[in-house]
């Protein structure tokens, strides 16, 4: 038997979507704030977890290929990009604290427009405004950051 997928996220997934944005927006926060905490602890802090997000964002493909859903031709494409967003956040935390930020954020967007893209193919359209909200927020967050370091 098949479990059965949500085709829309329910109000506690959204919660949860919602509550992985306090690490962005915290983190954010404290890179104004340097008298409390150091920018360079909380820029590093935040690349991380874009890094860590951009893992999970990959894993998806990773999910959809084990899970035997894409096509055959197409299951090479989903477990290269699956790995790809990991590789790039990482490779984009060796930049100077603001590139890595800016990259991260860009790096977002293309999880964004990839999913946008395959999120069709399975029905998932209705993730797509849940998606878009957290991107938005989590790469706003990194520029924001960004314009705050000193």
């Amino acid at each position: 038997m098949t479990p059965k997928r949500p085709s829309k996220p329910s109000a506690f997934i959204y919660a949860l979507g919602l509550a992985g944005l306090i690490p962005f927006v915290g983190l954010t926060a404290l890179t104004w704030m340097p008298e409390l905490v150091s920018q360079s602890f909380s820029g590093r802090g935040l690349t991380s977890y874009a890094a860590v997000i951009l893992s999970f964002l990959g894993a998806i493909y990773w999910g959809l290929a084990m899970a035997g859903t894409p096509t055959d031709s197409a299951a090479n494409r989903y477990w290269f990009w699956g790995v790809s967003p990991s590789v790039l956040g990482w490779l984009a935390q060796l930049l100077p604290l603001v590139w890595a930020l800016i990259t991260l954020s860009v790096l977002l967007w293309v999880c964004f427009l990839v999913d946008r893209v395959h999120y069709s193919k399975y029905e998932l359209l209705a993730w797509i405004p849940m998606r878009l909200l957290l991107t938005t927020v989590a790469s706003l967050s990194c520029v924001v950051a960004a314009l705050g370091i000193r």
